[in-house]
């Protein structure tokens, strides 16, 4: 089959691609953004990409065109595929129907920590020797790779009944299936990390999201695991609307049925109802990450890896790129890129840091507010909140629809704001010192700050 791909170079779409080119099939695909390092990435895969959206692409004539939800109306293309009356589905629904179907689907759903989450299982069903399946919002390091089939039969297809790992995203599907992406996947075993208010552009309250997670838990099968995080009211009212399968707790309060973990993120014991399962050392930092740890063991457990296992493989997990990731030391000064965007990631980060380097080391908070709920300005007042561990931030304000300034006015001096790239580089260079840890924050690329950052306090 030859499918060409609208929208191809957003991480789960080129990730749609890769095990379709995988599969055997014929793959090419087109975006308004073709650059690195995901067209390096495609292209590496023999998939052709087409910079833009033209009617032309109409003579390549493939079996199917699969579109991404970055494509609306209007799109020219999209346009000319309707008018002509050609076959075309979502992202979601192919992988569902030529991926997923038959396999055991692992789905990672939560405002935080999909990614990571998503790798930390992967990881641990490799190291236990199933050779999943996976798809994920980044690149896992011990992987290398954003997606791939996982273990095949002697057609080459996915095997069936053998896991298949996938970030489970709760945004809409495309312009033509406004359910959330994850209501395809069917999976088995489904995680719920955490629910908080997010994607103001599509979901009007906290409500709306847990009612798109209740339609998750309703495709589980009694059969299955949801592992849900017990630390959340939401994912409590999301279970009481009805729940039908076994529920795996973790992140508990003592020695009550489920997972907890006793000790420092980076050293901890595993838990189940009281019992000492595993043990953690690693390096990862902060809390929000043992209880990704926790989730990922529980998950793990319900396709029969044990929890020891799942941690001796956890103590070999390097983390997805952009978290926490060095990108360099310059005069003693160290440069971190993450992709926290959301108030509470932007805090737990900062608390993942902030117990790294001591109370006495400072910290410059360097961050743009770019995913579509910051920049409509829902959470801004959350942000004095979630810089509290920093000395200093530095806020990249361009482009935004509110006052930068007055958001962050009770921060008083340690609160910086720039309207450009340069600018803010030219701020935190004036401001740091040897032993300062500058750690930038963005969902995007932040106009390779991190780079600029390093050359300019060179």
């Amino acid at each position: 089959m030859h499918i060409h791909i609208l929208g191809i170079c957003g991480t789960f779409m080129g990730g749609v691609a890769a095990l379709a080119r995988e599969a055997g099939h014929r793959v090419t695909g087109c975006d308004a953004g073709v650059y690195p390092p995901m067209s390096d990435q495609l292209r590496a895969l023999g998939i052709d990409l087409i910079e833009g959206y033209t009617v032309e692409q109409l003579a390549l004539q493939p079996d199917l065109f699969v579109i991404g939800n970055v494509v609306s109306r209007g799109n020219a293309l999209m346009e000319a595929i309707l008018d002509a009356g050609l076959p075309y589905t979502s992202g979601p629904q192919w992988l569902s129907e030529h991926v997923l179907q038959g396999r055991h689907v692992l789905a990672v759903a939560g405002t935080h920590g999909k990614t990571t989450t998503t790798s930390m299982l992967s990881w641990i069903l490799e190291a236990a020797g199933q050779e999943p399946g996976f798809l994920v919002g980044g690149v896992p390091q011990n992987f290398g790779v954003s997606a791939r089939l996982g273990r095949t039969d002697e057609a080459s297809r996915p095997a069936s009944g053998h896991p298949f790992v996938i970030e489970a995203d709760e945004y809409d599907t495309a312009f033509f299936d406004k359910r959330s992406k994850f209501v395809h996947y069917r999976p088995r075993t489904a995680v719920l990390n955490n629910l908080e208010f997010d994607h103001a552009d599509i979901f009007t309250d906290l409500g709306a999201i847990e009612t798109q997670f209740h339609h998750l838990v309703r495709t589980v099968p009694s059969s299955g695991r949801l592992v849900v995080n017990a630390r959340e009211e939401a994912l409590e009212r999301v279970l009481a609307r009805g729940c039908w399968s076994d529920v795996a707790r973790f992140g508990i309060r003592g020695d009550v049925p489920g997972f907890r973990a006793r000790g420092e993120p980076h050293a901890f014991d595993v838990l189940k109802a009281g019992v000492l399962v595993g043990r953690v050392e690693w390096a990862l930092l902060g809390e929000h990450n043992q209880m990704n740890a926790l989730a990922a063991i529980a998950a793990a457990e319900h396709v029969g890896v044990t929890p020891q296992v799942a941690c001796e493989a956890l103590a070999r997990f390097d983390n997805v790129k952009r978290r926490m990731e060095v990108k360099g030391a310059v005069r003693d000064i160290t440069v971190y890129d993450d992709f926290a965007h959301h108030p509470t990631a932007i805090r737990t980060t900062l608390d993942g840091l902030r117990r790294k380097v001591g109370p006495d080391a400072r910290i410059l908070a360097v961050f743009e507010p770019r995913s579509n709920t910051m920049k409509l300005g829902t959470m801004k007042a959350l942000l004095p909140w979630s810089l509290e561990d920093a000395d200093l931030a530095f806020c990249h304000a361009g482009g935004l629809g509110w006052d930068a300034n007055e958001a962050l006015v009770e921060m008083g001096a340690r609160a910086v704001v720039a309207d450009s790239i340069d600018a803010i580089v030219a701020k935190v260079v004036k401001a740091a010192r040897p032993g300062d840890h500058i750690l930038c924050m963005s969902n995007g690329g932040f106009g390779g700050v991190h780079a600029k950052l390093l050359t300019a306090l060179a």
